[in-house]
């Protein structure tokens, strides 16, 4: 499964609605460790494909998100279940550390 964007218009759909767990990157461009965690995210996606879904967040376009979710230092690992926060992680983070993530 491709890593999806999330915004504040398809939130509610990817993130709050999703069967499986959501795991959300917030990152921003201009973010050094953000760009090393991309690829491992891309990773992610496809070794956990069927078990968790992965969007990524740009936190200078979707602000509004990464206040709600008080989003403080990026990158910043956040896992939804059925909408709700269950795990938070700040910094990078390898695949096995995403992989023991995952419920």
């Amino acid at each position: 499964m491709a890593v999806v964007t999330i915004t504040v218009d398809n939130f509610e759909e990817e993130v709050t609605n999703s069967k499986l767990p959501v795991l959300v990157d917030f990152w921003a461009v201009w973010c050094g460790p953000c760009q090393m965690q991309g690829p491992v995210v891309e990773e992610a996606a496809k070794a956990l494909e069927g078990k968790l879904k992965i969007g990524k967040l740009n936190v200078d376009e979707e602000g509004e998100l990464a206040q709600k979710y008080s989003v403080m230092s990026i990158p910043t690992l956040i896992l939804f279940e059925n909408g709700e926060v269950v795990k938070k992680e700040v910094g990078f983070h390898s695949l096995d550390e995403i992989r023991a993530m995952v419920p």
